[in-house]
């Protein structure tokens, strides 16, 4: 049975991955108490070979936190991605390292194509988290260039779906978007948005994005691939389809134009993808269907109504 190594393995993707991975591999996906990926000597206690790594792991959170926490971004991310790359070449030089990027590495200024992952500069407010992921990537083809690793990059845009965090970590903007409006209508609480509700996003369904990364990650070698739904929509958009499957109503909703917003738009190319699986976008989980289960968890999950 062929071994698989998870950095990151309790995060709301890696929850989903393990369990997929376990159905066909043997899987170790270790917590941060047990192997704290920022101190070299944890990584190097583990001797086993694998033959894949699953790089998952990153300090980061959604919301303004890349503008509060530049300097800690770059430090953390820097040694938990040098300690990883250092630990394949150490350890396991035989595995195959398969990378997480982010749709935040691809600059404004040009399409969000895979072969302009590395160009021009990312926007400002994410900056600092979009070139540790640049940095990962340069590192792969580094010690592919002198060790002839076998890596794989994929990019996914947003993710959604059921089990998400319920600690205080800030949410990505649709979870926040639906917290928000649930608030609304079983605590009161008045549901004020970010900015002027005209910036656009993409989502996919973990599960969706899960499935491709299984289809994929023995595939192709030392390449980038973006999986996303092929389509984006407004916050305002986002926001009144919640609303329509909460019974909210989405005129009570304010908008904030003084608050952050992040980019303006982040849609990913998915032709790539597309070519690989031909059928691809019309396999995906529509935005209803992903939004009423994601919602419906949300209302068990935060506020015990089933």
């Amino acid at each position: 049975m062929k071994k698989i190594f998870i950095t990151g393995g309790n995060g709301f993707l890696g929850k989903f991955l393990v369990k997929e991975l376990k159905k066909k591999y043997y899987v170790e996906a270790p917590s941060s108490k047990k192997c704290d990926l920022t101190k070299q000597n944890d990584l190097l206690k583990i001797n086993k070979k694998f033959d894949y790594i699953f790089h998952l792991a990153a300090w980061t959170q959604a919301g303004n936190f890349c503008l509060k926490h530049p300097g800690d971004q770059w430090i953390i991310n820097q040694q938990i991605n040098t300690n990883v790359l250092s630990w394949w070449k150490l350890r396991n030089k035989k595995a195959k390292l398969i990378i997480i990027g982010t749709s935040c590495s691809y600059s404004p200024k040009n399409k969000l194509i895979e072969k302009n992952y590395l160009k021009d500069e990312p926007v400002e407010s994410l900056y600092t988290y979009a070139m540790t992921k640049r940095m990962l990537l340069l590192g792969a083809k580094a010690l592919e260039k002198e060790f002839k690793m076998k890596w794989l990059c994929v990019v996914p845009s947003t993710l959604y779906g059921s089990y998400y965090h319920l600690d205080n970590r800030q949410m990505h903007f649709i979870f926040d978007l639906i917290r928000k409006i649930l608030n609304g209508k079983y605590l009161k609480k008045k549901v004020i948005l970010w900015g002027n509700g005209n910036q656009k996003r993409e989502i996919i369904h973990v599960k969706d994005f899960v499935k491709y990364l299984m289809k994929i990650f023995k595939k192709k070698n030392n390449d980038i691939i973006n999986i996303g739904a092929s389509k984006e929509h407004s916050i305002k958009y986002f926001a009144k389809k919640i609303c329509v499957h909460s019974n909210f109503d989405h005129k009570k909703i304010l908008y904030d134009k003084t608050k952050y917003v992040g980019a303006r738009s982040k849609k990913l190319d998915t032709n790539k993808i597309s070519k690989i699986f031909p059928g691809y976008k019309n396999s995906l989980i529509t935005l209803d269907e992903g939004l009423d289960e994601t919602i419906k968890w949300f209302k068990k999950s935060f506020y015990k109504i089933k």
